[in-house]
C-alpha cells in the first residue's frame, strides 16, 4: 500500500517565533511538565543546561568539518553498509534530492571505535536522549520512568547519527527586477523523523524550519549552545511495545492518553544559506528492530480507540525507505474508521 504525499499548504512563512526552551537544571517536576506540553503543542523544543560537555561538542564538530573538507573521492571511500556512509545530494532511494552532503553513522561502538570524538559525542547525546525520555515518562505520570529510555539503552537499539553539511549556495540575480536573491534552495526537503526522538544541533547558521498546524513554515533560530529536540513518528504512535515473540516488555499504555497520537511528530526542512555553510548533527534515537508497537485490547475505549495498526520498528523502517521523503509513513499504519476497535 502506498499513499500520496500530504497536501502542502502554501501559507506565508512566519517570522521566527519563540519556541519552547526547557532549562534542564530547573525543578524536575516542572521540567517534565514543560517537556510534555512542548511535545503536545509543537513536537519541538530547545534544551539548555543539557549536561553535554562543550569540549565533546567542539571536537565532534571539528572532526565533522574536517571530513566534509576532504576531496569528494576521498569521502566516497567511507565503506559502511548501505544506506549508511557518505552521500551527496541524493536522499534515500526514491529520487529525493537536496543541496546537502551527509555522513550517516551507526551508533554501535563496534562501528565507531576508530574515532574517540564520535564515540564520546554519541555516548553523551544518548544519555541526554534517555534523560529526556525519562522526563517525558514522569510528566505523563508513568510509574516506570525508564519505560521509554530502555528502548534506547537496549544493546540492539537501532539509533543513528547523521551529519548534514549544507555548502553555501550564492544566488545570482539577472537584474534588479528579478526574483529576490534571498530565496535559498532546499537543502533537505520536508519530512518527519521516523524514530522515537531526535537530538539536534547546528553551527551558528540558520536554515532549519518547522511546520506549524496551519501549514506555515517557521524559521528556527540557531543556537550552538543548546540542543533542539523533536518528536519522531514512533513516539507519536507509541503505546505498547512487545518483543518478537509477542511478550510484553514495555507497558506504557495504561495511562489513558499515552501517547497514541498525543505527541506531535513535527515536519521540518532545511534551506541552504547564501553566504555560509551550515552543518547539523542529529542523533536519531531508535528502538531495537523487533520492538513491536501495538495497543492491547483492554486499553482501548470508545473515547480512545487505537489509531494505528500493530507494527515492528523493522516494518516501519522498511516502509519509510519505500516512500518519498515527504510522504506520510504513519499513514500506512493508521486504522481505518471501520477498523478502530473500541
Amino acid at each position: 500500500m502506498v499513499v500520496a504525499s500530504p497536501t502542502k499548504i502554501h501559507s506565508e512563512e512566519h517570522l521566527a517565533i519563540e519556541l519552547p526552551t526547557v532549562d534542564l537544571s530547573g525543578d524536575r517536576s516542572m521540567v517534565s511538565n514543560l517537556i510534555v506540553k512542548a511535545c503536545e503543542e509543537y513536537g519541538f523544543f530547545k534544551v539548555k543546561n543539557h549536561g553535554v560537555p562543550h569540549d565533546i561538542i567542539a571536537k565532534m564538530e571539528k572532526e565533522s568539518f574536517n571530513f566534509f573538507a576532504k576531496p569528494f573521492d576521498e569521502k566516497q571511500k567511507v565503506e559502511l553498509a548501505k544506506p549508511l556512509g557518505y552521500g551527496c545530494k541524493n536522499i534515500g532511494f526514491k529520487g529525493d534530492i537536496g543541496e546537502v552532503e551527509y555522513l550517516l553513522l551507526n551508533t554501535n561502538p563496534l562501528y565507531i571505535a576508530e574515532s574517540s570524538a564520535v564515540s564520546a559525542y554519541i555516548e553523551a547525546v544518548r544519555e541526554l536522549a534517555c534523560e529526556l525520555l525519562d522526563l517525558m515518562a514522569e510528566g505523563l505520570r508513568v510509574p516506570d520512568r525508564s519505560v521509554f529510555s530502555r528502548l534506547i539503552r537496549d544493546v540492539d537499539s537501532d539509533s543513528l547519527v547523521r551529519l548534514n553539511h549544507y555548502p553555501a549556495m550564492p544566488l545570482l540575480c539577472k537584474d534588479k527586477d528579478s526574483s529576490p536573491c534571498n530565496q535559498n534552495k532546499v537543502g533537505f526537503g520536508e519530512h518527519s523523523d521516523p524514530q522515537i526522538l531526535t537530538i539536534l544541533r547546528s553551527n551558528d547558521v540558520g536554515g532549519l524550519q518547522i511546520s506549524l498546524n496551519d501549514g506555515a513554515w517557521v524559521p528556527v533560530t540557531p543556537d550552538p549552545a543548546t540542543f533542539w529536540v523533536n518528536v519522531g513518528d514512533l513516539l507519536q504512535a507509541l503505546d505498547w511495545v512487545l518483543d518478537a515473540n509477542g511478550t510484553q516488555i514495555y507497558n506504557i499504555s495504561f495511562h489513558p492518553a499515552m501517547t497514541n497520537g498525543r505527541f506531535v511528530s513535527v515536519r521540518h526542512k532545511a534551506l541552504t544559506n547564501s553566504y555560509k555553510s551550515r552543518m547539523s548533527m542529529a542523533y536519531f534515537a531508535g528502538p531495537p528492530p523487533n520492538a513491536r508497537i501495538t495497543v492491547p485490547p483492554e486499553m482501548i475505549t470508545p473515547t480512545k480507540p487505537a489509531l494505528y495498526k500493530p507494527f515492528t520498528w523493522a516494518e516501519f523502517k522498511k516502509a519509510a525507505y519505500a516512500l518519498r521523503l515527504g510522504d506520510s509513513r504513519l499513514g500506512l499504519f493508521r486504522m481505518e474508521g471501520d477498523e478502530q476497535v473500541a
